[in-house]
């Protein structure tokens, strides 16, 4: 039996199928070590990651696999992150023999492609797996306690690309609410109207061309507007015929299949990642984690051939797009395994997703056909046209264009993720003019209009936004979004985000100390990251320099916001503890020991050595403020925890229960009498299954029982006291 290794348990049938029975397919559920929950999990100088185990259950069984097979293959996904998985397999289950195998889709062909080309684990790729999880985590637990104090709130928390996508959030509301706006004027006037036949055709004037200074950008004169568009008959200036082509967009990648589903089909990138994963795992799309804009040369010879044969046009050359800067090229871009395959359907999924999964296949393969497509060509007609106002020449210029060829567009007639980045041009049947002629405008129109800030950023901008600072990979921007979601930094509004007073509280607290808030440091360090996948950098040298910055960065940071301790002046180890299910809400110092009130906030008077903090829990029995009381018994046998009231005459005492307290209940009294006393006795449990009795009379009568056998107490043992 050979063992192959994956990550998602969706992969096992399909892979079982393709392999047949001597084969045996298992899955590892991603990681199955990561850091602790506690702790940073790495320190200097050799920031070595200490792991824990998350999935001991699946390591067990994968183990057992393991021992009867004869072969191991790690099939982990082709990309960092499937390569630290693949790394984390071998030591936790101790392989000395292992083959390491990628694909890019789940075919027959590629499978077997894969199999036959086993390699050893890169660790270059590994390293920057490792590198990306100690800088997140650096910045994620050094910066987020000294934040939340700072800005007073709690559970407060820094990401070193999420904080920077808060950023461009809200300086981008900022710029919209400081945006003052401008009204300004232009004209229009429409030629040859032909009643029920033709709506005529346009010319716009133009007023940089003699009626603006240099640094004026806008026509503010509504009267010379209104001028201007009193003109009835305009000189043909000359009249241009031209040929215009347009290219199909690239095939998508992780970033631009995100923004299409989102435009197109109002899909969350969360959604669409969801979606695109059944559908690499079911066979129908290779995978889905890319940044290359390019295809296989043997897919595109499948999907020329396949065009040719529908009688699409082809261009003459195949086509490839160039990659953005810092792409990672490991695999092609997002396209269907078998493009002669209309429609698909999963096999397994609710009725709603199964029709989302087989909508965003249809974009992706409309998507991937229409990349290898001729240019759609057009006619384009331009006219300029000059009438004289007051002596000055008003110039206007009338522009249309027709398809003549539609090329791409017999398959995709619009790219939805094109629609805010593509000026469409107008239809505007401009006739065959000549120049030295005149034509006769037969309406006006003086066009009042007001300039608008930028729009607000949609989940499918802001990653476009992201990717073109190179803030961020492939795998991280579904991620980043429903992070600074669920952490309520943006929420959503008609579709676009906004940001909170919190988000906001975010970054006013961030920037201008912390250089992972500066956009163009962050995108330096997705190199370094870079660098360290292709071997040209140690993943010690990438770590060190963003901790050796990381923290004289927070020093200036808690120097500035952190309150310093009343009694010693100490600012790092001075905290404001606080807890609403606890009651705890004070100021202590690890440095020196001293406590403080807590006053709005900030610390107020120093408390008393021995004193206790009074919690927001009131006594049930007069109403007072109680105490949580912590701590080892004197005779050591164990800790306590416990509420009491304040009011020691009163004495009333509360059970801990998650932090709250709780009546004690009614002792169940036996119907054994105390000898000393003659008041019941109250059984109570010993460690090891037994019972003692203590008497109902304490603290006054301290006498205790040892139970015998029968559950009766022992009264000829002597009474313990």
């Amino acid at each position: 039996m050979k063992l192959l290794i994956v990550e998602s348990p969706g992969k096992i049938k399909k892979l079982q199928d393709i392999l047949g029975a001597e084969w045996r397919v298992a899955a590892s559920c991603g990681h199955v070590r990561d850091l602790p929950n506690q702790g940073y999990g790495l320190e200097p100088p050799d920031y070595t990651l200490r792991y824990t185990e998350t999935r001991p259950d699946v390591l067990k069984k994968l183990a057992a696999l393991a021992r009867e097979a004869e072969e191991v293959f790690l099939a982990s996904d082709p990309d960092r992150e499937g390569e630290a998985i693949s790394w984390h397999l071998k030591d936790a289950l101790g392989l000395t023999a292992y083959k390491r195998v990628t694909y890019t889709a789940i075919t027959s062909q590629d499978v077997r492609a894969g199999l036959d080309s086993p390699r050893d684990i890169d660790m270059n790729l590994v390293h920057a797996q490792e590198a990306r999880r100690a800088l997140d985590r650096l910045c994620g637990y050094k910066v987020s306690g000294p934040l939340g104090r700072a800005v007073r709130e709690e559970k407060m928390s820094a990401g070193r690309v999420q904080s920077p996508a808060v950023r461009i959030v809200v300086e981008r509301e900022r710029a919209i609410r400081s945006f003052v706006s401008t009204t300004h004027y232009g004209v229009e006037l429409l030629f040859e109207v032909v009643e029920n036949i033709s709506a005529g055709w346009k010319a716009v004037w133009l007023p940089r061309e003699g009626w603006l200074d240099e640094d004026q950008e806008y026509f503010l004169d509504q009267a010379a507007a209104g001028k201007i568009a009193a003109l009835r008959v305009l000189d043909i200036l000359s009249c241009e015929e031209k040929e215009s082509r347009t290219s199909p967009p690239a095939p998508f990648t992780t970033s631009s299949l995100q923004q299409a589903a989102s435009n197109a089909l109002k899909f969350k990138p969360k959604k669409t990642m969801e979606l695109a994963q059944k559908l690499y795992e079911a066979g129908h799309i290779t995978y889905m984690r890319t940044d290359s804009p390019n295809l296989s040369e043997s897919a595109i010879a499948e999907i020329r051939a396949y065009c040719d044969a529908q009688g699409w046009p082809l261009p003459a050359k195949p086509r490839t797009w160039k990659s953005k800067a810092g792409a990672q090229e490991a695999h092609e871009a997002i396209r269907p395994t078998h493009i002669e395959v209309d429609k698909v359907t999963l096999e397994e999924g609710k009725e709603d997703f199964i029709r989302d999964a087989a909508a965003l296949y249809n974009l992706i393969r409309l998507r991937t056909l229409a990349s290898q497509l001729a240019d759609a060509v057009f006619d384009v007609r331009v006219a300029r046209l000059s009438g004289d106002v007051d002596g000055k020449q008003a110039v206007f210029e009338a522009k249309g264009r027709t398809l003549r060829e539609p090329g791409w567009k017999v398959v995709m007639a619009k790219d939805a993720s094109l629609a805010d980045a593509e000026e469409s041009e107008p239809d505007n049947a401009v006739p065959d003019l000549r120049a030295g002629c005149q034509a006769t405008a037969v309406q006006s129109k003086v066009k009042t209009k007001k300039t608008k800030p930028a729009s607000r950023f949609s989940e499918a901008s802001l990653i476009r936004e992201m990717e073109k600072r190179g803030i961020g990979r492939p795998a991280t921007y579904a991620a980043i979004m429903e992070n600074i979601a669920s952490r309520a930094y943006v929420k959503e509004e008609k579709g676009f985000l906004v940001p909170t007073p919190r988000g906001e509280k975010l970054v006013d607290a961030l920037v201008g100390t912390f250089g992972f808030l500066d956009l163009d440091f962050t995108s330096h360090m997705e190199e370094r990251l870079d660098d360290v996948a292709g071997g040209k950098v140690s993943y010690v040298e990438c770590v060190g320099e963003f901790y050796s910055q990381l923290m004289d960065e927070l020093g200036r940071f808690v120097q500035a916001h952190a309150a310093p301790c009343p009694a010693c002046g100490d600012r790092e180890q001075f905290r404001h503890i606080r807890s609403k299910e606890k009651g705890w809400n004070f100021w202590g110092c690890k440095a020196c020991g001293a406590t403080f009130a807590d006053d709005n906030g900030r610390p107020g008077p120093r408390r008393e050595k021995g004193a206790t903090e009074l919690t927001d829990f009131l006594c049930e029995k007069c109403g007072k403020p109680l105490q949580h009381l912590t701590g080892t018994r004197k005779d050591g046998s164990g800790q306590y925890d416990f509420f009491a009231c304040s009011d020691k005459e009163c004495g009333a005492k509360y059970d801990n229960v998650d932090g709250k307290p709780v009546a004690h209940e009614a002792p169940a009294l036996s119907e054994h009498k105390c000898k000393k006393c003659g008041k019941p006795l109250i059984p109570r449990p010993t460690r090891n299954g037994g019972v003692w009795f203590g008497c109902s009379g304490f603290p006054t009568c301290k006498v205790r029982y040892w139970g015998k056998e029968d559950g009766a107490p022992d009264y000829d043992n002597p009474p313990k006291h």
